[in-house]
């Protein structure tokens, strides 16, 4: 039962209704603060007109919110005009609410869960306030066993797994893909489906082999694959698919998922499908490598019917399926089915592989991107595929092994991701593109991709760890040294791969002709559709109005440059901000991000700066970390050669040579402790878990820098950089944090780790089509560039910087001041200019500018 001061028991329980007599009309408002535990999405099935008729066109998606006053919890369900805060991360687990109104409302289902209420009665989410971050509340979020809390409504004391409120559906899918599994209902099969008392524990021998299935169901007359099939069927997994979930919103499916097998015996090898339910008992505890024993499937005509083949269909009724997994000892050796084979290539042999070429790789991860999402492209709609770039190297060539990892329904091994892991990556296949030369190639998921890595013990239960490729990537990796690897290991920031092409006539033919030129007022409309994390390319033609360079932490000083001719303000400035908190009764409209300047024919005016407070509140949809500008009053009219006073103050020397921050110490006489014990697993079952936390702070000698920044009192108005934009040197102490930080729904604050960026530029585009502004992170110093242009010299002008996205790696870099200074090269430049896109969460979107290309007559 809930608390005897449950704010709930004030509010909720005086509106709800009788016996059957919910009514989404009465509502109630609970104006105090209340706490999100948990934010849960599945999706709508054909009851949904029913419970929302006004938001039938207002996507698939629905949100289950568990919510706490800090005594007892209740769940509700978000209406779906409130969906957007979720899509955006606007509204998260560990945030704050108030003002929150509830309306009473039928459940789809009266779950056995402590989460429902009695007389098939909930509460739906009409609107609420969102806390400011900085505001402070009565309860310390990390004060509280919210877990342990009592359930609102319910007179339970034991427990159980919570399901959805508005749909059929006894799964829920995860936040941000529909790939990974989510919540407690998915569990690893018990011991006693394990277990196989009934039969001996040695010499166990199928009653069927797999050709046998197959000649009876294509040849025969399907004598022993008549209905369900009783025979034991004895047979190796050598290859496991993702999840795939396949819920539509016309079907009431409980749990719409399946995955796919591919498992052999002595006589062949055939696919295994795992229906609905059996997903969720043996998805997890399935893997490569395993042999297990069938009784009562079903033999089908396989799924794609130009196959002439089977398939083994394995569900949880009609009939219910039994599956145990043995061990190899049980089963008589003249039954044993074959190992799993690999093709393991290394970083000299990928060279030569072609396009689509499957394999699979080991290597040692120096780069662990963050997590991103991009809208799919097999034509299933609004699905977002959530993907990120590891850096594997393995020291058979220069060039490390590029992967553009997808999920691929292993959660727990993505989070652990971290730099200085051995990470195995098993059926990826090659994409190799024709215009980037011979050395551009990444790898990418197939259906079947599996990924392994140190401190989770898989290396030690694989059958490849005795192969002679693994043996000699184990073998180099030894001869490693610690400080070595941590210096060039990275985590997270903004990264772009394969590199775009160095020309507009190169970029044009990838793009097929098709740029897709926007407008500044379409470029605002599209950045403000894209979804958390979700990455985005536009192409918008622009001139440069101002170019800044900012230290990360100081962007109250900088060096800049300004245009004087065309980046005049406009006569207003735009609305000022709202409150620091907002109601949110429908889709939040999203802030004024861009500004708009007048047309080149029509006159234009300088204004001062407006009187404002640095430090006043922003609210939660326009944070200043946003990366698209507002408008903002510029600087007052200098004359030429005096906007800026330059002094060559700066050091000449790039980011990378700055002392690196290592938090890992390893012993004076052993300097390969983290790799050594990463190999160790491929012998042992061992979690590695060093506990040194030996700090070492070195002190960055920065006091000669700060007098090569220009101080003034009408210092351009730029958002500073988002911190997750900066790459951070990983920190093996802090690694969990780190990957936290960078993680879906992750948040990472500028003083906790070390970036490995001092410092960034900052473009002020002005499109040529309507003159919005549009303010975008240029990173030259940490960019990649093309192939072509490492084989071509070329100077470091402001036109090849920026068609290369990158300095040239024949010369040395321009220091901060010089490249200032030559700023004045962009004066009347028409670019083509690339924008990378991807939104961060809240209010902050990140722009960053890729490439820019110059147009002539």
């Amino acid at each position: 039962m809930a608390a005897a001061g449950c704010l709930f028991q004030r509010t909720l329980a005086r509106s709800r209704p009788g016996t059957n007599k919910a009514s989404p009309s009465s509502s109630v408002v609970c104006r105090e603060f209340l706490y999100v535990v948990d934010l849960q999405r599945y999706t709508r099935d054909q009851g949904f007109p029913v419970y929302f008729p006004q938001a039938v066109l207002k996507g698939d998606d629905l949100y289950d919110a568990t919510l706490s006053d800090g005594d007892c919890r209740v769940q509700v369900t978000m209406d779906p005009g409130l969906n957007r805060l979720v899509e955006r991360n606007i509204l998260r687990p560990g945030l704050a609410v108030r003002h929150a109104t509830f309306s009473t409302a039928i459940t789809a289902q009266l779950p056995e869960c402590s989460g429902a209420f009695g007389e098939g009665a909930s509460y739906r989410l009409v609107s609420l306030e969102v806390k400011d971050e900085d505001e402070e509340v009565g309860v310390r979020w990390s004060d509280v066993d919210w877990d342990s809390l009592p359930w609102f409504g319910s007179s339970k004391t034991e427990a159980g797994p919570l399901v959805p409120l508005r749909a059929s559906r006894t799964v829920f899918l995860p936040l941000w893909n529909n790939v990974d599994y989510s919540g407690e209902v998915w569990m690893e099969a018990t011991d006693k489906e394990k277990e196989a008392e009934e039969e001996p524990e040695e010499g166990r021998c199928p009653a069927v082999t797999i050709s046998e299935l197959r000649e009876s169901y294509l040849y025969g007359r399907r004598g022993i694959t008549r209905g369900a099939v009783q025979h034991e069927l004895i047979v190796r997994i050598i290859k496991k698919s993702h999840l795939m979930y396949y819920g539509r919103t016309d079907r009431n499916c409980e749990c719409p998922y399946k995955a796919v097998l591919e498992v052999n015996d002595r006589t062949g090898n055939v696919w295994v499908v795992l229906w609905n339910s059996v997903c969720v008992s043996w998805y997890r505890c399935l893997k490569p490598g395993d042999i297990i024993s069938l009784r009562r499937y079903r033999v089908k005509q396989h799924y794609q019917a130009e196959l002439n083949d089977i398939e083994i269909s394995v569900n949880s009724r009609n009939p219910a399926a039994q599956i145990s997994v043995l061990q190899e000892s049980t089963v008589s050796p003249d039954y044993l089915p074959p190992a799993p084979t690999y093709s393991f290539y290394n970083s000299k042999e990928l060279l030569d592989c072609p396009n689509g070429a499957q394999c699979d790789v080991i290597g040692l991860l120096t780069f662990s991107g963050r997590p991103e999402r991009i809208r799919s492209k097999d034509g299933r709609g609004v699905e977002l595929l959530e993907y990120r770039w590891l850096r594997l190297e393995d020291g058979t060539s220069e060039q490390p092994v590029m992967v553009k990892l997808f999920s691929t329904s292993q959660p727990e091994t993505h989070l652990r991701l971290y730099p200085l892991s051995v990470v195995v990556c098993t059926r990826l296949k090659v994409v190799r593109s024709s215009d980037q030369g011979h050395n551009c190639f990444y790898l990418t998921n197939t259906t079947y991709t599996q990924v392994y890595c140190t401190g989770l013990g898989h290396h030690s239960e694989m059958s490849y760890r005795r192969l002679r490729p693994v043996r000699q990537f184990l073998q180099w990796l030894r001869s490693q040294d610690d400080e070595e690897v941590l210096n060039r290991a990275l985590i997270g920031g903004f990264f772009i791969y394969p590199p775009p092409p160095v020309s507009l006539e190169t970029y044009m033919k990838d793009k097929r002709g098709e740029l897709g030129f926007l407008q500044g007022a379409e470029l605002k409309r599209e950045v403000e559709r894209l979804c958390y994390r979700e990455r985005h390319t536009f192409c918008i033609q622009a001139t440069i109005t101002m170019v800044t360079y900012s230290r990360r932490g100081e962007e109250d000083r900088c060096l800049f440059w300004t245009d004087r001719a065309s980046s005049r303000c406009p006569s207003s400035a735009s609305s000022s901000s709202p409150s620091s908190r907002h109601r949110y009764a429908s889709p939040p409209s999203s802030p004024s991000y861009f500004s708009q300047l007048p047309l080149p024919s029509t006159p234009r005016s300088f204004r001062p700066p407006l009187s404002s407070s640095p430090s006043s509140p922003s609210l939660s949809l326009t944070s200043p970390s946003s990366l698209v500008s507002k408008s903002m009053p510029c600087p007052p009219d200098r004359r030429a050669g005096k906007s800026w006073k330059r002094k060559q103050l700066l050091q000449t020397d790039t980011p990378n040579k700055r002392s690196p921050r290592i938090t890992l110490q390893p012993e004076q006489n052993n300097k390969t402790v983290i790799l050594f014990e990463a190999s160790m697993e491929f012998l042992e079952n061992t979690n590695s878990d060093d506990n040194n936390d030996e700090d070492d702070d070195d002190d960055d000698n920065d006091a000669d820098d700060a007098s090569s920044f220009v101080t003034a009192h009408t210092l351009p108005a730029f958002p500073p950089v988002a911190v997750e934009t900066l790459p951070m040197r990983y920190d093996h102490a802090h690694r969990e944090e780190q990957v936290a930080a960078v993680a879906m729904g992750g948040r990472a604050t500028p003083e906790r780790f070390d970036s490995t960026l001092d410092g960034y530029y900052t473009l002020r585009l002005r499109a040529l089509s309507d003159g919005v502004l549009i303010d975008a992170v240029f990173l030259p110093h940490a960019s990649s560039s093309s192939p072509a242009s490492l084989l071509s010299s070329r100077s470091n002008t402001w036109t090849s910087i920026l068609s290369h996205g990158a300095f040239s790696s024949h010369t040395p870099p321009p220091s901060p001041g010089d490249l200032i200074a030559m700023a004045s090269q962009l004066t009347n430049q028409w670019l083509v200019c690339i924008v990378e896109a991807c939104h961060l969460g809240g209010a902050t979107t990140e722009l960053v500018l890729s490439r820019a290309f110059q147009l002539t007559n």
